[in-house]
């Protein structure tokens, strides 16, 4: 008997993932006022970003401390508020130093949420985690692409000093969150003797040849996420053109985030991967060597591609790791954290060395990489009778 699809619930979750990334969404739009208040150099203002970033690397920890000890409700409920304090008072740091402080604190709160939120989402999913993901993931896509505009008109009205009051959604959210999420954790009462160790294991046959995938991946994100906006600026000589191309390239992101998991439920995660693999790199390909109407087709056929594989990645991961799904999901998003650092750099280095357009060519020929490692996936978790690529 399939397990049935919890549409409240999932809902619910994928909504607190969008309220809790909007808060996370407002350090860019802001930076400007705080740079001001603070006489900072763009290096220190820089440095904020890779500051909340940095307790990424406990994801695999924190995951492992939510399945030894049946926390990962009390983590979902918690972080939205726990990531909305320190987000909203950083208009009123008194000095860089406060200021660095109430990122990282936002860092470890951004890990608390996303390790443990995907295990809620494959338990209400039922049966259909892929719909489930591709729910989760986009309330984080749409955070991402509405919260700066959430941001300077909140700032419009309240002004930097009176901008905590706009923690008061992230309050309101987490008591949703506790009023209406079941209380399964604290009933089972885990309190287990879990390691990383256990969690690689079990997990290690899905997640090699996803960190291959993710590493082809973070090449074309990092290439058309990252400078997009600097390459269609040097092109047109407009910088509202950048950011119309980024906005639709993001928007695009949001609509293969929803496709994707809910077609892999259907289709097989093997095969929706493989399309999308295929055609992210071409599309680059031929964004880059193309113009006009076709060219903005290629970039919303990328962005449609390049964005999609992540709630198919985070289904097979939740479908593997039965006994440690928090830790394993930390695992992935760790990996998935710092190939996406790596590549950055790298890209970026291409760029200066050979030119952006060189550099987006290096990026979707890296990108075709990534397919092996597929059939590698595939080989060593076999489809559903009747799935081919």
């Amino acid at each position: 008997m399939k397990k049935k699809f919890d549409t409240a619930r999932v809902s619910l979750v994928s909504s607190a993932h969008f309220v809790h990334d909007l808060y996370t969404s407002f350090l860019a739009p802001l930076l400007p006022l705080i740079i001001e208040k603070l006489s900072l150099s763009l290096s220190q203002a820089g440095l904020l970003s890779t500051v909340m970033q940095i307790p990424a690397l406990l994801n695999p920890f924190i995951g492992l401390f939510a399945d030894n000890r049946g926390l990962a409700r009390w983590l979902v409920i918690l972080a939205p508020t726990m990531t909305a304090v320190p987000m909203s008072f950083m208009g009123l740091a008194p000095t860089y130093g406060v200021l660095l402080v109430l990122v990282f604190v936002a860092g470890i709160s951004v890990a608390l949420f996303h390790v443990p939120s995907p295990v809620l989402i494959a338990r209400y999913a039922g049966d259909y985690k892929g719909r489930g993901m591709s729910f989760f993931m986009t309330g984080g896509e749409l955070a991402r692409t509405l919260g700066p505009v959430v941001a300077v008109g909140a700032v419009s009205v309240l002004g930097l000093a009176n901008f905590h009051y706009v923690l008061v959604v992230a309050l309101a959210t987490s008591v949703l969150l506790y009023l209406t999420l079941e209380k399964a954790d604290e009933q089972t009462a885990i309190k287990r003797r879990g390691s990383l160790k256990d969690a690689y294991r079990e997990i290690r046959h899905v997640l090699d040849p996803l960190a291959g995938i993710l590493t082809a991946r973070a090449f074309m994100h990092g290439s058309m996420g990252v400078f997009l906006t600097v390459y269609v600026e040097q092109k047109t000589n407009s910088l509202w053109l950048g950011g119309a191309a980024l906005a639709l390239y993001e928007a695009l992101g949001v609509a293969g985030v929803l496709s994707a998991g809910i077609l892999s439920d259907r289709l097989g995660r093997q095969r929706v991967m493989f399309w999308a693999l295929v055609t992210a790199p071409v599309a680059i390909l031929l964004f880059v060597f193309s113009s006009g109407v076709f060219q903005v087709l290629m970039l919303l056929v990328t962005g449609f591609s390049v964005l999609s594989t992540t709630p198919v990645m985070l289904a097979l991961i939740q479908e593997t790791a039965i006994e440690n799904p928090s830790a394993a999901n930390g695992l992935f998003m760790m990996v998935s954290f710092a190939v996406r650092s790596l590549a950055v750099v790298v890209v970026g280095a291409l760029g200066d060395a050979f030119g952006l357009d060189n550099m987006f060519i290096i990026s979707a020929v890296t990108g075709f990489t990534a397919v092996p490692f597929l059939f590698k996936l595939k080989k060593n978790n076999p489809a559903p009778a009747g799935e081919t690529i």
